[in-house]
């Protein structure tokens, strides 16, 4: 996942005092709606991905390609927090709820007022859960639905406030923050439930996702990564993987004694809902611990993309990407459902972006393979995956052994991609006009060395060193792609000098928008990349762009404050090389560029 050696973790922080600020003068929000109709207003950003299809497509077309390089910036507000600032603010009706890191801070804020400030929520929150949070003190936004908004705080909290006053509702602990469970993923909701995952794989936390009562915060139901059937919600002979049952105690088979109850394969990524087919989906992340020699077997389900009913949770397919993980490829990227002609047929699929450098397009009422390409040719871990449905390994990736972290106490180098995968959490876009996937990417290599590590509740339990680099022959760190995912290849691509860790945005108008590390809010050609304008923001950007409109005029808007895995380094201000599992020293470089911040910048076209 994203965790790493004790420079990582974060031993102290300013913790803000509990401030609720409440008005009487909050406009009317759409209280109640249904969110599969609100989610087809382009007006609004009423789910942290846009819509349940995670396309983070926009209609809004009063941006195009041809006026886009007039932006100008409309408005900022600053956050009044200096760490890293993922995810994007939520819009619904006039009012603009806006997120921040540790303490978790929400904004509401009057776009008839250029962001007034109409009420804050500040949590209090233990200052002790910082330490336990790995890549920085990051929270990816609130959801909405139903009149609350709904946030999982740092310490696990899952709360919900209420969208005209900001005032608790109801809140519920969901894990135990003392054992290394934190939470950071944005939250998603259907019909009467609100889904949460839980980070802190590197802390041994044995991942779940839960369902809650968006009404009073019961828990309705909790689905394990590892364990026995009844834990993971799984049906022996009704749950399948790539078409077959996986039969009785598939996880239990696949760990060695009882590893899996400190086994990871935690859940904070983003989750998809398909409503035609009844199904949730989202990826689980690595096995604890990071020392592959430690956890014989597959390590079943982490690694894994999920599809469940979200009434029961029960898991209908199950697919294992990086089976018996040695390099910390989370899974938990999103899954962006999209309907693709593939073969002279139109398809349901699920595009999935995999930390291992794979792209995998399957059937995602089926959890058939259709497609799995590197969507970065230096990836070379594996040289492929099996794609032989008559094989025993269809669907496992083909190692090159070259690669192997197995043996302990030795610096396995030149390994590509690096811990934090090709991708990272940063969401791509889908375009339905061009039919392609626009990502951002990591293109960085390792050197990993394992170690033996023994289990403690609440301490780091991860067993390798890294280092990080651009692949031999490269200056930049990452690449900013489009994606055909019917066939596997990449269409275009424009360097970066660091990753991109900054989720996309694609829109009608023929821009797909993305942001920098080095701060840049950056449009370009949805055909064919081309760089069509750029602004420097205060920050690194590590925030997911987003569009609205408001009284007639479109905005984009972004979240910026560098941090996360790759600003590490600057946002906890660590020098040594080797902390953030190699992250400080891969990206020591950005103190050149930017500086802490915590802004939102919103932008539009000038008045006519």
């Amino acid at each position: 996942m994203r965790r790493g050696s004790s420079g990582f973790w974060l031993a102290a922080a300013v913790m803000l005092s509990p401030v609720l600020l409440t008005t009487t003068a909050v406009a009317q929000t759409s209280a109640n709606g249904d969110l599969t109709k609100m989610q087809s207003n382009a007006s609004e950003w009423v789910m942290p991905t846009k819509s349940y299809d995670n396309q983070r497509y926009s209609t809004l077309d009063q941006i195009t390609a041809q006026n886009v390089g007039k932006l100008q910036v409309a408005w900022t507000f600053s956050t009044g927090v200096l760490r890293g600032h993922e995810g994007s603010p939520l819009v619904i009706g006039n009012i603009m709820y806006v997120h921040a890191p540790f303490p978790n801070t929400v904004y509401a804020l009057d776009l008839d007022h250029d962001g007034k400030i109409l009420w804050k929520y500040e949590p209090k929150q233990d200052p002790n859960v910082i330490p336990v949070m790995c890549c920085d003190t990051v929270n990816r936004g609130p959801a909405y639905a139903d009149g609350k908004i709904f946030l999982h705080q740092a310490d696990t909290t899952l709360v919900a406030l209420d969208a005209k006053t900001g005032k608790v509702d109801w809140s519920v602990k969901t894990d135990d923050p003392s054992k290394g469970a934190t939470g950071t993923s944005a939250p998603m909701v259907v019909k009467d439930k609100v889904y949460v995952g839980v980070s802190g794989g590197e802390f041994g936390v044995r991942g779940w996702v839960a369902a809650y009562s968006t009404k009073d915060g019961k828990e309705l139901w909790r689905a394990y990564s590892e364990g026995p059937d009844k834990d993971l919600l799984v049906d022996p002979q009704k749950t399948t993987s790539l078409g077959k049952p996986i039969g009785a105690d598939s996880s239990l088979k696949s760990w060695q004694g009882d590893q899996w109850k400190i086994g990871g394969g935690d859940t904070w990524g983003w989750l998809a809902y398909d409503p035609k087919a009844n199904l949730i989906y989202y990826g689980s992340g690595n096995p604890s611990t990071w020392n592959p020699s430690q956890r014989p077997g597959d390590n079943k389900w982490s690694m894994t993309i999920f599809a469940r009913d979200p009434d029961t949770g029960m898991a209908k397919w199950v697919y294992q990407m990086t089976p018996h993980d040695e390099w910390d490829y989370d899974g938990v990227n999103e899954m962006i459902l999209a309907d693709q002609e593939i073969g002279g047929k139109t398809v349901p699929t699920l595009v999935h972006f995999d930390r291992n450098g794979f792209g995998y397009t399957l059937n995602r009422e089926t959890g058939e393979l259709l497609v799995a390409e590197k969507y970065d040719p230096a990836v070379n871990w594996a040289t492929g995956i099996n794609m032989d449905k008559g094989s025993k390994d269809y669907g496992r990736p083909i190692l090159d052994k070259k690669y192997s972290t197995e043996t302990p106490d030795v610096n396995h180098q030149g390994i590509c991609p690096a811990a934090l995968g090709t991708k990272d959490e940063q969401p791509a876009a889908y375009s339905p006009d061009t039919k392609l996937f626009y990502v951002p990417t990591n293109h960085v290599c390792m050197d990993y060395e394992p170690f033996r590590v023994s289990y403690t509740a609440g301490q780091p339990y991860v067993g390798a060193t890294l280092s990080m680099y651009p692949p031999q022959g490269s200056q930049n760190m990452g690449n900013f792609i489009a994606w055909d995912a019917t066939t596997g290849k990449i269409k275009w691509s424009d360097p970066e000098a660091f990753s991109v860790w900054s989720g996309a945005l694609a829109t009608k108008g023929g821009v797909v928008f993305y942001g920098t590390l080095e701060g840049y809010l950056k449009a370009v050609d949805a055909k064919t990349g081309k760089e069509l304008y750029r602004f420097k923001t205060p920050s690194g950007i590590i925030g997911n762009v987003m569009t609205y409109e408001h009284n007639g005029q479109q905005y984009i808007a972004v979240l910026s404050g560098v941090g996360g895995w790759a600003g590490i380094g600057l946002a906890a201000g660590l020098t040594d090389p080797h902390a953030g599992l190699g992250a400080v020293g891969g990206y020591a470089a950005l103190n050149n560029y930017t500086a802490l911040g915590g802004t939102l910048t919103v932008f539009k076209l000038p008045s006519s």
